[in-house]
């Protein structure tokens, strides 16, 4: 029987991720679908109005993402939960000497960094609970830099994940609270494109 993510509100756990990862290198054709390079190209777009120091990418996966980042940033630290996840990011961005991995469950484990010019969160904030989206939301007022972006893209369609996609933006803007502003917002028939600033 299927398990029910949202009834138990518990962050999805890395024993999840690396079941996913197990026996598919790309198991949400990150890198082949159509789709996911339309928007990857529209979050690259939206960001490449300027260039960041210091960024942090929270769920990278597998590093298609990443790649893609890494030219507007001086400094990026991908992250992930699933080990192979990283193994494979790894290798996908091994000419990229501005990157850097760690295996970390977020925000469970905290990387340390900051103040960071741009966090990047695709396709992750609707795996955790609600717990752990007020301690993100604390942990990105105090290492986001005063004018650093915060961009979240998340699918709007129905999940079994702790969140759907809109109650996971909800709920973190509201854990990060006043130190927010809202630079854009955009929304497809399949996912939400939310841009912040740090006051």
């Amino acid at each position: 029987m299927p398990v029910d993510h949202r009834a138990a509100n518990a962050s999805l756990d890395a024993g999840y991720f690396d079941g996913i990862f197990a026996h598919d290198d790309d198991p949400w054709s990150l890198a082949s679908s159509a789709y996911e390079a339309a928007k990857f190209a529209r979050t690259i777009a939206v960001l490449d109005d300027r260039r960041y120091g210091s960024a942090l990418e929270i769920g990278c996966a597998h590093g298609v993402l990443t790649r893609q980042l890494a030219p507007l940033c001086a400094d990026l630290l991908a992250i992930d939960i699933a080990g192979k996840a990283i193994a494979y990011a790894r290798e996908r961005c091994r000419m990229l000497p501005q990157v850097r991995f760690e295996r970390k469950a977020f925000p469970g484990a905290l990387p340390v960094v900051g103040p960071l010019d741009l966090v990047m969160l695709s396709e992750v904030v609707y795996y955790w609970s609600d717990a752990d989206l007020l301690t993100a939301g604390a942990w990105l007022r105090t290492h986001v830099a005063a004018g650093g972006r915060i961009l979240l893209v998340h699918w709007v369609g129905a999940t079994d994940y702790p969140q759907t996609g809109d109650a996971a933006v909800a709920k973190l803007h509201d854990a990060v609270g006043g130190a927010v502003a809202v630079e854009h917002v955009e929304r497809t028939d399949c996912y939400r494109l939310d841009l912040w600033r740090r006051r």
